[in-house]
This record gives structure tokens, C-alpha cells and sequence, in this order.
């Protein structure tokens, strides 16, 4: 009973995910026809997960280091368990910023009007891709856009989830152009819904997220980037092993 009632809640989750979207189209649509608009996208895809999650019972509650200042550029390292790390981050996020997420996306219904404006799509198997979407990411953080990237580069298959290796890109990126990074450690989305929620459901409740200080890169070099990596990989691991134990 327990297992039907979490699939017919994921279910739910969805139909709300779809019915938003449907219903904000038009302005997303309008926002997405000029670049200069692009920043407008951002404040529509926050209400679309806000209310997306509130209906299904979903919410978020965010723990903070240090205050942040959201008039500076950042780079932010989420590990990936669940579908709902993307709208956790629309919500953190108090600033313009963009995605980079797998290229599959942009065959997606509800996030290609993203994918084909202002995030940027990869394809982690084609080096003249990943050349583009880093040439891409470089330009956003020139004009002063943070980024959201997942290290992990997708959600594991592990359940219950452990954290997987990061890719070397977002802190090679973040000390060519001397932003900090801000590491944040997805404390129990997976609980509330693991990866699509297609395979064993979702229920309500609160996600619990975890906003670590930001680390500093202006002193750093492209030779630093395997340490800062490993850095940041030890702050959400650790953090998220204490919590699940």
C-alpha cells in the first residue's frame, strides 16, 4: 500500500509539474524570444517550482554557512540524487543564472525552451561539445551569470544514493575566471524523491539543503583545479554521510 500511494503521489507531482508549466508558457515563451529578457526566465521558473513542489506537499529548507551575497558571480557544486536538486537550486539561486545539464534536455517538453536559451546543453561523449558549452559557460560568467552545475555529471544509479566522482570542468572554469565556488550538499531530496520518481515513488515533505561558504579562486591556478575539486568533493561528501548516518 505504502509503495501505491508514493507512485500515485509521484504521479501527482508530475500532473502539477505539467499543469504549471503549461499555464506559465506563455510568459517563459515571451521571455525567451530575445536574450536581453533571459534573466525574466528565472523568476517564472522559480514559481513554476515553487508551486509545482507546494502542491504535492513538497518544500525547501535551506542552512546557510555564512550569508551570501548574491550581487557576485558564483559557480554552484550541488551533488545529484533527485529531480528535485534542480528546483532546490531555481529557488536558492537569488540571482540570474543557468544550468548546464546533459543534452537530452533539450528533447525534453518542459525544460528545452531552457536548454535552447539561456542554459547550456553538453554532450560529456563529444569534445567539440563540451568545447562549446564551455566556451558558452565562460561568456555567461563574463557577463556576470552564475552557474549551476551538477559534478557528477547525472544522477547515480546507487540507491540509497553515494556520492560518484566529479568531473574536472567546473573548477577548471571557476579559477580561469577567478569566481568562487559555492559547494552545497542535497541533504534528503532522494528521500522525498529518488532520481524521476518513476521507479518507487515520492511522498511530502521537507528538503533539507545544506549551503556551504564559498571558496575563494582568485589565488589559484588551472593546476589547482584536481585539488579544488577534491575539496569540494570532501565537504558535501562528509556532510551528507553525517546526515544519512
Amino acid at each position: 500500500m505504502k509503495k501505491l500511494l508514493r507512485k500515485v503521489h509521484s504521479h501527482f507531482y508530475r500532473y502539477g509539474v505539467a499543469f504549471f508549466y503549461f499555464l506559465l508558457w506563455p510568459f517563459l515563451y515571451y521571455f525567451s524570444r530575445k536574450p536581453e529578457r533571459y534573466g525574466s526566465m528565472n523568476v517564472f521558473r522559480r514559481i513554476w517550482g515553487l508551486c509545482s513542489s507546494s502542491m504535492a506537499g513538497i518544500f525547501y529548507r535551506f542552512q546557510f554557512e555564512q550569508p551570501l551575497d548574491w550581487s557576485k558571480t558564483y559557480i554552484i557544486c550541488s551533488n545529484h540524487t533527485s529531480n528535485l536538486d534542480i528546483t532546490a537550486m531555481s529557488i536558492l539561486v537569488k540571482s540570474n543564472f543557468c544550468f548546464i545539464g546533459k543534452e537530452e534536455l533539450l528533447k525534453n517538453l518542459v525544460t528545452k525552451i531552457f536548454f535552447k536559451t539561456i542554459d547550456i546543453p553538453v554532450n560529456r561523449d563529444s569534445k567539440m561539445s563540451s568545447f562549446r558549452a564551455f566556451k558558452s559557460a565562460a561568456e555567461r560568467l563574463q557577463q556576470g551569470m552564475s552557474m549551476v552545475i551538477f559534478p557528477e555529471g547525472k544522477i547515480p544509479d546507487d540507491y540509497p544514493p553515494r556520492l560518484h566522482e566529479f568531473k574536472n570542468g567546473p573548477f577548471r572554469l571557476a579559477i580561469e575566471h577567478k569566481v568562487p565556488i559555492i559547494p552545497v550538499t542535497s541533504l534528503n531530496t532522494w528521500k522525498v524523491l529518488w532520481d524521476t520518481g518513476l521507479e518507487l515513488g515520492s511522498r511530502p515533505g521537507i528538503c533539507d539543503v545544506y549551503v556551504h561558504k564559498p571558496i575563494e579562486t582568485a589565488n589559484l591556478t588551472v593546476d589547482d583545479a584536481d585539488a579544488l575539486r577534491d575539496e569540494v568533493y570532501a565537504l558535501i561528501n562528509r556532510k551528507f554521510e553525517s546526515y544519512a548516518n
